[in-house]
């Protein structure tokens, strides 16, 4: 098994964050991104915020090796199974992330406008202090962090193609995370967010 070449901790307060740049290669990237982008029955769900109700800015799906839905913004979703390609990725995971991953939700940016609000993975069916494993393919694009109650801490990572932000411990409580719009013009991108749901 090669692991991957550099583990980048975020040095942030209230969190534990790491970024593995290279933690595929391009042309695995490249052939993962293809694939699933093809193969997945891409799904836009309707989201209300503060009383309003418009679609969701990108499009998802959800994986599982159980049959657990997954709620958040009041959205349920109930997931398909595991592709071969999404149990490699998965499989390749968990060799550095030591956590038996059960349910992915894939996010599919199509360009700049579409986006993921300021969040965090919190719901209670993820359990404490959930571990996050963020897999990127496709365009790079910003990834930007902020303290919940410290308004002076910021922080933001390109997340390149191929690579792993691992999240864990505390993070969640303490920091809320988005993808935000970009006018600049980029190509699609697939995010595949794998999490514990028990």
């Amino acid at each position: 098994m090669l692991f991957p070449s550099e583990e980048i901790k975020l040095n942030l307060p209230d969190a534990e964050i790491s970024y593995f740049p290279n933690f595929f290669s391009q042309a695995e990237a490249l052939q993962y991104f293809k694939s699933i982008f093809k193969k997945t029955n891409w799904q836009q769900d309707a989201i209300t915020v503060f009383g309003k109700t418009h679609l969701q800015p990108r499009l998802t799906a959800l994986f599982a090796n159980n049959k657990k839905s997954y709620r958040y913004s009041n959205i349920t979703m109930h997931p398909e199974l595991f592709s071969e390609a999404l149990l490699t990725i998965k499989q390749k995971i968990e060799t550095v992330t030591d956590t038996d991953f059960t349910t992915c939700l894939a996010n599919l940016y199509r360009n700049g406008q579409d986006s993921n609000g300021w969040h965090a993975d919190n719901e209670k069916a993820l359990g404490q202090n959930p571990v996050i494993a963020s897999v990127s393919f496709g365009e790079a694009r910003t990834f930007h962090l902020k303290h919940r109650k410290d308004k002076t801490l910021k922080h933001k990572i390109r997340l390149e193609s191929g690579s792993l932000l691992l999240m864990k411990g505390e993070t969640q409580h303490h920091w809320l995370h988005q993808i935000a719009k970009t006018k600049r013009a980029v190509q699609p991108r697939i995010n595949l967010t794998f999490r514990v749901i028990k």
